[in-house]
Parts: C-alpha cells; structure tokens; sequence
C-alpha cells in the first residue's frame, strides 16, 4: 500500500484480497454452450412441429 496525499493506491492483490482461481470462465463458457443448446432445441423442435 502506498499514500500519495488523501489517494491510497493498492497492488492487484492487495486490492482483491484473495485468489482469482479462473472458474468464473468455466462457468460462463458452460452457461453459453448450455443456453444455446436449450434455445436451439426450443427453435428446432417448434420449426419440426409448425
């Protein structure tokens, strides 16, 4: 931590306060694949029955 005045400037961890282990891309990509599975099935599905 440094002081320069009244500002107050923090490293990259210090300003997290812990670890930033990647999930958060796992996840996403999972969410992204499985959404757009389930709006492909809906729109396959509603076109084969039309």
């Amino acid at each position: 931590m440094e002081r320069k005045g009244n500002e107050v400037h923090l490293s990259d961890t210090e300003a997290r306060s812990g670890s930033t282990p990647h999930i958060v891309r796992y996840v996403l990509g999972i969410s992204l694949v499985l959404a757009i599975v389930a709006l492909s099935t809906v729109w396959i599905t509603g076109a084969l029955t039309h």
